[in-house]
């Protein structure tokens, strides 16, 4: 009876650890979607960044504060 008792137990925590881990998998799934999303979207800004400053041309250097 005890020896039931006790396969009971550790199926039932199998049962649970499973579950974790499906929760666990689920949640890094999702956060390697937005890491993904994220980086492309810096991507794309750092490409417009780039392509502004190709538009803007050469920058006369700033002058110095007035302190100076």
């Amino acid at each position: 009876m005890e020896e039931v008792k006790r396969l009971t137990r550790l199926e039932m925590r199998l049962t649970e650890h499973d579950a974790t881990i499906d929760d666990l998998n689920r949640i890094v799934t999702e956060q390697w979607r937005l890491i993904d999303r994220l980086t492309r979207q810096i991507s794309a800004m750092q490409e417009q960044v780039e392509t502004l400053a190709e538009r803007a041309g050469p920058r006369a250097p700033e002058p110095p504060p007035p302190h100076y």
